[in-house]
């Protein structure tokens, strides 16, 4: 599969804008959750632009080979805080939204503690058939680039940054 890169910069320029947008929509969350791993650096940028603390989950849907496994599971959770976000409004976020199957597991976790609104976020939404749905309680979606579906490899993946910035430069035009 043809590969897409991102920059740094390509990834802060996008969770801005999204971030500006949640605020242009009149949600105001209190809390942001981060999809680990991916989601935890766009939360963190995110965070910049909103000012409201973030949680953390761990949640795996591919395998070692980035394979999908039949479902997700969870690899951290936030126990503790779950008594906590019962009222709240929270924006979870994730780097990208692929199959939906991660985004659909870790929405309907958190409904099940009684916030207030949820509300998603994704750096880049994939355009194509997905295996799972966003469940009909939330009324907020923002994703920061529709690309088509490519492998995207993000920055925070590279071994060599220098290398993968060159790289991104070659990127092909996003359709």
């Amino acid at each position: 599969m043809e590969k897409y890169r991102f920059t740094y910069q390509d990834i802060h320029r996008t969770a801005r804008d999204i971030a500006d947008r949640v605020k242009a929509s009149g949600f105001e969350p209190d809390i942001i959750v981060a999809i680990g791993s991916g989601g935890f650096i766009p939360a963190r940028i995110i965070r910049t632009f909103l000012g409201k603390p973030i949680l953390a989950v761990g949640v795996a849907y591919y395998d070692a080979n980035d394979k999908p496994t039949d479902l997700p599971h969870k690899v951290q959770w936030i126990e503790e805080a779950e008594k906590k976000l019962a009222g709240k409004r929270i924006l979870l976020v994730d780097e990208v939204d692929d199959s939906r199957t991660t985004l659909e597991y870790c929405v309907r976790e958190l409904l099940r503690h009684d916030p207030a609104e949820v509300a998603v976020a994704v750096l880049h939404d994939k355009k194509k058939d997905k295996r799972g749905a966003i469940p009909a309680e939330v009324k907020r979606y923002f994703a920061g680039r529709t690309i088509p579906d490519k492998w995207i490899v993000y920055p925070w993946d590279a071994e060599d940054i220098d290398d993968h910035d060159a790289m991104a430069a070659d990127n092909p035009p996003i359709d």
